[in-house]
């Protein structure tokens, strides 16, 4: 049935249903003889009878009672689709993909939660990666959208700011380097605990030791912040990090934070697509909905000071979405 078209299905269907040629002429407003070229064509290509003659009406053969089910299904697939493709039109229905770095998962999911609450009907998946994963994504188009800190150079990017993403020195608390003003090079000999290479904020954190003429010590190369954390809190180093997966820890004193100069170092985070990528509307209003209020979503409790205490940088702001 690979050739056979939907006007020959719908032709055969309509002499089913009005019982004649001329029937289903007048319901498809075309001539009868091309209704009998349409039967005949279907036939041809099924190698099978359709209809037989009961009196002055036609019926279904056997093989026309299988075609006629498969028209019902057929149609009935195109109605849904219809309905999903007019419910996305109106954001009441349809399925987003969205690519999110690991460091990310400390603030997306709450936004994209926010924007399903204004928008209940929409299908929100996450894809949480590494860097060079989400990267991936995008490239394959398995993804529509993306939250990260870097987007790629090597594709045509749409990209739309969503707010400051400041990375910071974290230490064990009670740390000697900990409650006093340091130089880059005081931290020379300390051990570093490290993301794996190709991340963003290894990227960050290279660049920037080598702008101070500093070689830090790798420790540990570790893929995983939560593991850095714990790692960081038993003593094993201290480690260059986002301080938007830190700020709780921070915040309750379970780590501290080292004054150092040029501290925080301050990146962006952006709601990214392939710029050849149309998105459909839902996709659109959720890298709109970023743009415009995933700020609003970031931690807030970051640190107001450096002497290894927590601090609130500011009010709690209200979030979209939310009463």
């Amino acid at each position: 049935m690979r050739n056979v078209t939907l006007k020959q299905l719908r032709a055969f269907a309509a002499v089913i249903d009005t019982g004649s040629v001329k029937g289903a002429a007048r319901r498809l407003h075309v001539t009868p003889p091309a209704v009998t070229m349409q039967i005949q064509l279907l036939e041809e290509q099924l190698g099978l009878p359709l209809l037989d003659r009961t009196g002055d009406r036609f019926a279904p053969s056997d093989a026309g009672h299988e075609i006629l089910n498969a028209i019902a299904r057929i149609e009935r697939a195109l109605a849904d689709c219809g309905g999903a493709l007019d419910a996305m039109k109106g954001l009441s229905g349809g399925r987003i993909s969205v690519g999110i770095v690991s460091t990310a998962k400390y603030f997306a999911p709450t936004a994209l939660g926010a924007f399903v609450r204004l928008h209940p009907g929409l299908d929100v998946v996450l894809v949480v990666g590494n860097r060079e994963e989400i990267i991936t994504a995008l490239r394959g188009d398995a993804i529509d959208l993306a939250i990260m800190g870097r987007p790629p150079l090597d594709m045509e990017m749409d990209k739309s700011p969503i707010g400051e993403h400041p990375h910071v020195m974290i230490a064990p608390v009670g740390h000697p380097l900990t409650g006093r003003r340091l130089r880059p090079a005081e931290l020379v000999g300390s051990n570093f605990l490290v993301r794996e290479r190709g991340s963003g904020t290894r990227t960050i954190m290279e660049r920037f030791f080598q702008e101070a003429g500093v070689e830090p010590k790798i420790g540990m190369e570790i893929g995983s912040n939560e593991t850095i954390k714990q790692a960081v809190m038993a003593g094993l180093g201290l480690s260059f990090i986002s301080a938007h997966t830190v700020a709780i820890e921070i915040a309750d004193g379970r780590l501290a934070l080292l004054d150092v100069e040029g501290l925080p170092v301050i990146r962006q985070w952006f709601v990214v697509k392939r710029s050849a990528k149309r998105l459909l509307p839902p996709a659109a209003a959720l890298s709109e909905f970023l743009a415009s209020h995933g700020a609003e979503f970031l931690p807030t409790a970051l640190p107001g000071s450096v002497a290894g205490q927590g601090a609130p940088a500011g009010r709690k702001r209200k979030r979209a979405g939310s009463p």
